[in-house]
């Protein structure tokens, strides 16, 4: 089951629809959920009673999730949809659901979002608590071509393992190309290299990296072999490299921390960069142990 987050925004709708296709090519049902929370306060009682203030917002809800189940229709036709509308916080109530998806999807910015600002509060928290892995979905976007890559960023750590299984998984799912991507950080060395007199060579540090990259893409090959691969070793800040790459991608995939994440830390800060500023959907993987 793949799940989509719904509140009558533009970039909701365009989840559910990039989640109708993503149901459509794995045959998943998708299952549209919409919550909301009443006012206890700040609303003037003499224009309406809290009982029809809750009548008011469970009817516009309902209307919403029609809207988004028209525009999914129109997208999958053939895609299975439910519906689910409740009262209650809706990040709680998306964690909730998330349990039970294999996916689960959202705008990146929701009704309630402020003009100009690039990730909704709700996106960013669905991402770091989240118990499947969770997409996040930009756009409109213009038509991508056919070879558009899915781009997975990888460091050897735990958590971007289980975001490169995910990824090979999508690639053989929508018949794509996967572009897995690994960088090491040549400004530090530049800068030592500069102020002390070491003997540092540049090439025999990127050889290492390739050998780790192919080491953890390897076995993913045998599980996959019908996924055209290409692995690339840049040497520059992940954020940056992986940017770079998401303008041309149909996703971008990373682990919801990396190896320097801190111990307890739920979203790290190239996770939460890449949510907040790549031009494409970003899907955020948690190893199943968390």
């Amino acid at each position: 089951m793949i799940v989509a987050g719904v509140d009558g925004s533009p970039s909701a709708v365009n989840a559910a629809c990039w989640a109708a296709e993503e149901a459509a090519s794995s045959n998943d049902t998708l299952r549209l959920v919409h919550a909301y929370v009443v006012p206890m306060y700040g609303y003037p009682e003499f224009a309406a009673t809290f009982a029809q203030l809750r009548e008011g917002m469970r009817d516009q809800g309902s209307k919403w999730l029609d809207e988004a189940k028209e525009a999914v229709a129109n997208v999958a036709p053939g895609v299975t949809v439910e519906t689910v509308l409740t009262e209650g916080d809706p990040l709680g109530t998306l964690v909730e659901e998330s349990g039970k998806a294999r996916l689960t999807v959202l705008g990146s910015r929701g009704l309630g979002g402020f003009t100009g600002m690039i990730v909704g509060s709700i996106a960013v928290g669905l991402a770091s608590h989240g118990k499947s892995p969770v997409v996040v979905v930009r756009g409109p976007q213009e038509p991508l071509p056919s070879d558009a890559p899915i781009v997975v960023g990888v460091d050897g750590s735990e958590h971007s393992t289980a975001a490169l299984r995910f990824a090979f998984e999508e690639a053989a799912g929508r018949k794509a190309p996967l572009t897995v991507v690994r960088t090491w950080r040549g400004i530090l060395l530049d800068e030592a290299v500069s102020r002390y007199p070491l003997k540092v060579d540049a090439e025999e540090i990127e050889e290492g990296e390739r050998a780790a990259l192919q080491e953890q893409v390897d076995p993913m090959r045998e599980s996959y072999p019908d996924v055209a691969v290409e692995t690339v070793v840049v040497r520059g800040r992940p954020v940056r490299t992986l940017l770079d790459y998401a303008e041309r991608a149909r996703l971008l995939v990373v682990g919801s921390r990396g190896r320097g994440g801190f111990k307890g830390m739920l979203l790290g800060s190239t996770s939460q960069s890449l949510v907040t500023h790549a031009p494409c959907a970003v899907a955020v993987v948690r190893p199943p142990a968390e």
